[in-house]
C-alpha cells in the first residue's frame, strides 16, 4: 500500500496549523510574518523548529524586575525632568531646538538628561583599550564589564589578567558577556579572574547542551564601568580583530567613547539591569555603585537609551528616525549593516528629497554575506532620491554613528538593521552638543578619504546573480 498520498496530505495539513499558529503569535510586524510563512513554505517541518528557535516574542514576559521603590524613584525623576524641559538652561544654547527629542526619550525610554559630561572619542581599538587598562589599573572600588563578543586571544586574555590582578587588591570585578556572541568561550578562559575573587556570568546561556531556545536574542552592549566615574560605550568588543590583527579584514574602523558624568549612572544602572538578569543574583549593596550626585565640569548633554526584545518600543530606532526628521542641512550615517525597515526608509528618503545632505558609509568589505546583500538591495531606492552612498575601503568598518547638522549626534552598539532595532539588547549614547557632533563629522570626512563613492551606474551595472541573491536576502531581511 501506498502511504506516500496520505503523508504528504498530513504534513500539508500540520504545516498549515503551524503556519496558522505563526500569523497569531506575529500580528504584531505584517514583514515578519510574510517572512516566516516563506520559511514554513519552503520548508516544511524544518521551517517550525527555526521558528521555536528564532521567533520567540519577548515582549510578553517582564525579564527585568526593579525594586517598586526604585522604580518609582526613577519615574519622578522622569516626570521632574518632563515638566521642566522648557526651562532647561542648555550649555549649548543650539540644543533648545531638540527639547522634543529629549522628550521623547524621558517618555519613551526613560533616559534622564544630564549635561555635565566629558567625553573621549575613540576611532580604533589600541586607543580604547589602552585608556581602558590605564582605568582598570587605577580602580579602587569597582569594575564592571559587558561586551558581545569576548575572545580568546591575546588581547582577551590581556583584559583578563588586568582585572585578576584588581581582584587580588580587592576590587570587585564583575564580567558579563553573551553566550552566543562569545561562542565557544570555556570557563577555563575566565579562571584567573574567579580564582581572584572576580565574578562572570553569561547572559542567555544554554540550560541544555546544544539547544538554546533564545539563540536569537543577544546581548550586543557594551558597555564598561570603572568606579561609577567613567564609562566605556561603543562598537568596540574584546578580540585581537578589534586591534586590526584579523588578516580577513585589515584595518579595524570603529568608534567608542569615554564618558565623564551623570551619564555615567545611567550606563551603571543598565549594567545592574542586565547582570541581575543573567547572574539569578541581585547586586548586594546595590546603592554602593551609585553613590551620589557626580559634582562634573564635563559641558556635554546626553542620555542613555537602550532598547531590547523585552518591549515592543524600539525605542533606538526611534531616536534614528527622529534624529533624521530633526535635519536642515546634513544626516550623515556610519553602519557596518544597513537592513532599515520602512519607517526609517521613508524619512530618509523624505530627507534627501527635501534637500539635506544624506550620506551613508557602509564597508565595503562584508563580514555576513547574508546580511550584507539584504544591505545592498536597499541602496538603489536611495540613489534615486540623492543620497551619497559610500563604501569603506580601507579595512572593515564597523562604527554605528549618525550625525545630524553638525550639532546632535548617537553613538553606540545598535546597527541599522531590523536585528538591532527589534532582536537584539542595545544601547546608544545620545550626545547634544555641537562640538562633539563637529569632532564625529570630521572623523567622517576623514573616513570619506578612504571610501569609493557609489553612484547610480555602478549600482545598475552590478551583476545578476548579486541581483538575485539581493532580492532572495531582502525577503529574509524582517528574520535576519
Amino acid at each position: 500500500m501506498d502511504f506516500t498520498p496520505n503523508l504528504y496530505t498530513i504534513l500539508s495539513v500540520v504545516n498549515l496549523l503551524l503556519a496558522a499558529a505563526v500569523i497569531f503569535l506575529e500580528r504584531r510586524n505584517v514583514g515578519v510574518t510574510w517572512a516566516w510563512l516563506m520559511v514554513l513554505f519552503f520548508l516544511p517541518g524544518a521551517g517550525f523548529l527555526l521558528y521555536l528557535f528564532l521567533g520567540q516574542n519577548l515582549s510578553r514576559r517582564k525579564l527585568y524586575k526593579i525594586k517598586a521603590e526604585r522604580r518609582e524613584y526613577v519615574h519622578a525623576l522622569i516626570e521632574s525632568q518632563k515638566r521642566e524641559i522648557r526651562r532647561i538652561h542648555f550649555h549649548d544654547p543650539a540644543m533648545i531646538h531638540y527639547q522634543d527629542m529629549i522628550y521623547m526619550n524621558l517618555s519613551g525610554g526613560q533616559s534622564l538628561y544630564t549635561q555635565d559630561n566629558e567625553v573621549d572619542i575613540f576611532t580604533d581599538g589600541n586607543s580604547k583599550f589602552e585608556s581602558l587598562l590605564r582605568d582598570i589599573e587605577r580602580a579602587r572600588s569597582h569594575i564592571h564589564l559587558m561586551y558581545y563578543i569576548v575572545k580568546d586571544d591575546g588581547l582577551g586574555r590581556r583584559l583578563v589578567e588586568a582585572l585578576a590582578r584588581k581582584a587580588k587588591e580587592g576590587v570587585q570585578v564583575r564580567f558579563l558577556y553573551d553566550h552566543i556572541g562569545s561562542t565557544g568561550l570555556s570557563r577555563r578562559f575566565f579562571r584567573p579572574l574567579t580564582e581572584a575573587g572576580g565574578q562572570t556570568a553569561a547572559f542567555f546561556p544554554s540550560k541544555i547542551p546544544y539547544v538554546n531556545f533564545r539563540i536569537n536574542f543577544r546581548n550586543h552592549r557594551k558597555l564598561a564601568i570603572i568606579d561609577g566615574s567613567c564609562g566605556y560605550i561603543g562598537g568596540i568588543n574584546v578580540g585581537d580583530e578589534y586591534l586590526g590583527l584579523d588578516k580577513r579584514f585589515g584595518d579595524w574602523r570603529d568608534t567608542h567613547l569615554k564618558v565623564k558624568g551623570s551619564a555615567v549612572y545611567q550606563m551603571q544602572m543598565q549594567f545592574v539591569l542586565d547582570w541581575n538578569l543573567a547572574s539569578g543574583t541581585k547586586m548586594s549593596d546595590e546603592l554602593a555603585y551609585f553613590p551620589g550626585p557626580i559634582d562634573h565640569a564635563g559641558k556635554v548633554g546626553m542620555q542613555i537609551v537602550s532598547s531590547g526584545p523585552t518591549n515592543d518600543r524600539e525605542q533606538i530606532k526611534k531616536v534614528y528616525i527622529k534624529m533624521v526628521h530633526a535635519a536642515k542641512q546634513s544626516v550623515w550615517i556610519q553602519s557596518p549593516y544597513f537592513v532599515p525597515d520602512e519607517s526609517l526608509m521613508t524619512a530618509l528618503k523624505m530627507a534627501a528629497l527635501s534637500g539635506v545632505d544624506v550620506r551613508l558609509m557602509l564597508p565595503a568589505k562584508p563580514d555576513h554575506k547574508l546580511v550584507y546583500w539584504a544591505s545592498t538591495s536597499y541602496l538603489g531606492e536611495l540613489l534615486a532620491v540623492g543620497v551619497k552612498c559610500y563604501l569603506y575601503e580601507k579595512g572593515f568598518l564597523h562604527a554605528k554613528t549618525i550625525v545630524v547638522d553638525g550639532r546632535v549626534a548617537t553613538v553606540g552598539t545598535a546597527n541599522i538593521d531590523l536585528r538591532s532595532f527589534k532582536l537584539n539588547f542595545e544601547v546608544n549614547a545620545v550626545l547634544y552638543d555641537t562640538e562633539t557632533a563637529g569632532k564625529l563629522q570630521r572623523i567622517f570626512l576623514d573616513d570619506q578619504e578612504h571610501c569609493t563613492q557609489l553612484t547610480e551606474d555602478v549600482y545598475r551595472e552590478r551583476p545578476l546573480r548579486n541581483r538575485f541573491l539581493e532580492s532572495c536576502a531582502r525577503l529574509l531581511s524582517p528574520i535576519l
